[in-house]
C-alpha cells in the first residue's frame, strides 16, 4: 500500500432535509486503484460529488495530499490535482475533439504535448481529432471525457461509471488503461460493471443507504458472503 494521497472521514452529506451520506471514511493510497461499489442510490455518487467539491459536507473533514480541503472550492481542488469525470455529460457536443482537449488543458507550452499523451492512451481519439464530440460513440465519448481529466495531470482520477452504456469491445479497453493508469496515479472508481471494478482495484468499498456497509482488499471483498446480499438488485 503506498502512502494515503486522500482520506475522508465522518462524512455526513445531505440534499436539502435529507441525508445521503452517514459518517463515511475513505482512503486513497498515492497509486493504485479503489472501487467503491453499490446499488444505485446506496450514495456513491454523492460521496464523488462531495469530494470534489461539488457539495459541501454538513460534517466530516477530507484531507488531500497532507491538507485540509473540507471546503476548498472545486477549481481549486481540480488544480490541486484532483481530476473529476462525473456520471452525466461530460463533453462538449459541439466542439471538436481536440477543442474539447484544449480546453481541458487551456493549451499552455507542453499542452500538445500533453495532448500527445492522451492520444497515446486512446488512440482512437487520435482518429478522431477533427471530429464533432457529439457524432462520437458512447464509449469515445468516455475516453474524451477521461483524456480530457487527465489533462491537468491530476495525481487523483475520480470516475463516476465510465463504462455505462458502452459497447464490450470498449469497457476492455477502458479497463485496460485504467489498469495502466493505476501503477502511475490514484484511481478511484465508482462502477456498475462489478467484474470489471474487482479487476482493476486493490481495495474496495462498498456502500448501502449511505453507508459503507463493507471494505477490504479486493480479493477480501470478492470472498465475503455479504457482497452478493449488497449488490442484488
Amino acid at each position: 500500500m503506498h502512502e494515503v494521497l486522500l482520506q475522508a472521514d465522518g462524512l455526513c452529506t445531505f440534499y436539502g432535509s435529507s441525508q445521503a451520506l452517514f459518517e463515511v471514511g475513505i482512503v486513497v493510497p498515492s497509486r493504485g486503484a479503489v472501487a467503491v461499489l453499490g446499488r444505485n442510490g446506496a450514495g456513491k455518487t454523492t460521496l464523488l460529488k462531495t469530494l470534489a467539491g461539488d457539495l459541501a459536507p454538513a460534517r466530516g473533514a477530507i484531507r488531500f495530499n497532507g491538507a485540509n480541503i473540507t471546503r476548498t472550492p472545486t477549481e481549486l481542488r481540480v488544480r490541486n490535482g484532483i481530476g473529476h469525470v462525473p456520471q452525466e455529460q461530460a463533453v462538449f457536443s459541439a466542439l471538436t475533439v481536440k477543442e474539447n482537449l484544449l480546453i481541458g488543458k487551456m493549451a499552455d507550452a507542453s499542452g500538445q504535448s500533453r495532448i500527445d499523451d492522451v492520444v497515446g492512451l486512446f488512440p482512437r481519439l487520435g482518429e478522431r481529432l477533427g471530429q464533432k464530440a457529439g457524432t462520437l460513440s458512447g464509449g469515445e465519448r468516455k475516453m474524451l471525457a477521461i483524456g480530457r481529466a487527465l489533462l491537468g495531470k491530476p495525481y487523483l482520477l475520480m470516475l463516476d461509471e465510465p463504462t455505462e452504456g458502452v459497447w464490450h469491445g470498449v469497457v476492455e479497453e477502458i479497463a485496460l488503461r485504467l489498469t495502466e493508469l493505476a501503477r502511475e496515479i490514484a484511481v478511484l472508481l465508482v462502477e456498475q460493471h462489478v467484474e470489471l471494478a474487482l479487476r482493476v482495484s486493490h481495495y474496495c468499498y462498498v456502500m448501502e443507504r449511505g453507508h459503507i456497509a463493507l471494505e477490504g482488499p479486493t480479493e477480501q471483498v470478492k470472498r465475503d458472503p455479504k457482497l452478493v446480499r449488497l449488490l442484488a438488485p
